[in-house]
């Protein structure tokens, strides 16, 4: 199943966010920073990768009930829980 371009935009954006962030996580583990901004900051970017790969399933599965397409409840399933 192929996402389109646009739908997928925000789910982009917010990766390339958490990118961000993963990049000042790894600059503070380097300099020596706090252990408890550095963990509080690498929380934040866990976070924001898992809401991105759960935005990708919801939208994967939108576009499978949209699109009319036969839903293989077990392969949604696998991807899905493959985020836990």
């Amino acid at each position: 199943m192929r996402l389109p371009a646009d739908e997928v935009k925000p789910i982009v954006t917010r990766l390339k966010r958490a990118n961000g962030h993963l990049a000042s996580v790894i600059r503070m583990l380097e300099d020596g920073g706090d252990c408890e901004d550095v963990l509080t900051q690498f929380a934040a970017v866990t976070k924001a990768i898992d809401r991105g790969g759960y935005a990708l399933v919801a939208l994967a599965m939108q576009q499978c009930v949209a699109g009319g397409e036969d839903v293989d409840a077990a392969r949604l399933e696998k991807l899905f829980l493959s985020l836990a």
